[in-house]
């Protein structure tokens, strides 16, 4: 049993999970920035974490991962693990080609909606009416964003539908991870989804035809920072916030991500800000509240 967690731990807790939240909000700056193919920097985004989360998953492996070794069907589920999240990633990685930053991330946080759908599916938890109000909610904030897209012309609309296609993976993982973690430490997890993500990506980058090698030290110092704050620092502050504040918190805080995306690609990328964005991306952001609180999650 855990001990309780302390007033000083929880305001700890709070501050690495905004602390996280914004980092992660820059990772679509950052992918802009590195001037690589999606693929190729989704690739480097997960090798360089991956040493990082490793020793992570060493230091605090807990006995019980000692005294029972994975099995096959652990390696199994553990690694596909890794080829859900980078399906997701590469995803996310290629809708940033078509659509704008703010857009990619506030679409791509409709996941919350497809883990309750797909435990409601899978295991028969009870879908309420609050969620079906929230869906409701975020599928029209979807709708304001795409709208834009499609009035303006172009192939935005083919962006605004990657990101969701990213949250629908994304979910996955995540459904996935909750049932390893009663088996496996959230640094083993990480590790070898991070591990696996990398030996996935690297050859369908490869096989593309783009090339990993980046083009100048900036776009290297991108993929630097892309891979060791905004995946390997940001993700073991948020395993960290979740083992002492409660989920829901948790995923209010985590909404600044989109919050600061749209702002840093206003303020670095020069992508605008208009008011029918800033009308979607509230009401989606409302709507995956009203979904997680109608969900129980």
């Amino acid at each position: 049993m855990n001990a309780p967690t302390t007033r000083a731990q929880a305001r700890l807790a709070l501050a690495l999970l905004v602390a996280a939240g914004i980092a992660i909000g820059f990772s679509g700056i950052l992918v802009r920035l590195s001037d690589m193919a999606p693929m190729a920097s989704a690739f480097w985004r997960m090798a360089f974490s991956f040493p990082l989360l490793l020793l992570w998953a060493a230091r605090t492996a807990r006995p019980r991962d000692a005294a029972r070794p994975p099995t096959r069907r652990d390696r199994a589920l553990l690694a596909f693990a890794g080829v859900l999240y980078a399906a997701e990633l590469a995803i996310w990685h290629w809708s940033l080609q078509w659509t704008s930053v703010a857009n990619a991330t506030v679409i791509a946080n409709f996941y919350p909606v497809f883990v309750t759908l797909y435990v409601w599916l899978l295991f028969g938890e009870r879908v309420s009416r609050g969620f079906l109000m929230g869906l409701a909610t975020a599928v029209a904030g979807m709708a304001i964003l795409a709208g834009e897209n499609l009035e303006m012309g172009g192939d935005g609309w083919f962006g605004d539908l990657l990101s969701i296609a990213t949250s629908v993976f994304y979910a996955g993982y995540l459904v996935l991870v909750a049932r390893l973690r009663t088996r496996f430490s959230t640094a083993t997890i990480v590790a070898w989804s991070s591990g696996a993500a990398s030996v996935v990506l690297a050859p369908i980058a490869l096989a593309a035809g783009h090339d990993l090698i980046a083009p100048t030290t900036g776009a290297w110092l991108a993929l630097l920072g892309l891979g060791l704050v905004c995946q390997a620092g940001a993700h073991s502050a948020i395993a960290y916030a979740l083992a002492h504040l409660p989920a829901p918190l948790s995923a209010v805080t985590l909404m600044i991500q989109p919050l600061t995306a749209g702002a840093m690609a206003w303020l670095i990328l020069g992508e605008a800000l208009s008011p029918s964005k800033a009308v979607g991306g509230a009401v989606l952001i409302a709507g995956i509240f009203l979904a997680r609180r109608g969900g129980g999650r």
